[in-house]
């Protein structure tokens, strides 16, 4: 039977960070990022094709189900890398800057920072251990290839055809008048 390293005290209710960290904390990716943002673009290009050239980060939140707060940091990457322009006042909103079939979702991608689907030890390994020694530059390499392959698909879908892929595959299901 495996001992344990240390004694682990148990407070009655512990929160819930004790329990499982962030993925931040646990040094994971589990980020909607890129999901979240391909959702606004494609509402935006729908919006536009059915004859509303911008929607406020309110709409946007809708078809989200998310807090417009939330939608405006995204979409605010996506307008400092030029992919979406804003107004403000009455009237205004996000809009996309070029033609949704010129949007891929590595340009996507790039606008939200490019952080990195896998990320190594969050601190040194023991570099006494042979894993622990060896694990970084194996690991690199593995992630260099899986980040490489990555960039190569998401360079191939624009926003213009996930919308038509969605549209065709999955479309809304129609309710019948009574």
């Amino acid at each position: 039977m495996l001992e344990p390293v240390r004694e682990v005290e148990l407070t009655r209710d512990p929160p819930r960070r004790a329990l499982r960290p962030s993925p931040a904390e646990a040094g994971v990716a589990a980020n909607s990022g890129l999901t979240m943002a391909a959702n606004a673009l494609c509402w935006l290009e729908l919006a536009r094709r059915r004859g509303e050239p911008v929607l406020s980060s309110e709409r946007v939140a809708q078809s989200l189900a998310s807090h417009p707060v939330a939608v405006r940091r995204s979409l605010g990457l996506m307008r400092d890398a030029g992919l979406v322009t804003s107004g403000r006042g009455r009237g205004a909103g996000w809009s996309l800057t070029r033609p949704a079939e010129q949007i891929t979702l590595l340009d996507v991608y790039d606008a939200l920072g490019k952080e990195r689907p896998f990320a190594l030890h969050p601190h040194e390994p023991n570099l006494e251990c042979p894993v622990g020694f060896g694990i970084r530059p194996v690991l690199d390499e593995v992630y260099a290839q899986v980040e490489s392959q990555l960039s190569d698909v998401l360079a191939v879908y624009t926003v213009a055809s996930l919308l038509e892929e969605l549209l065709s595959k999955h479309p809304l299901p129609q309710t019948s008048a009574s």
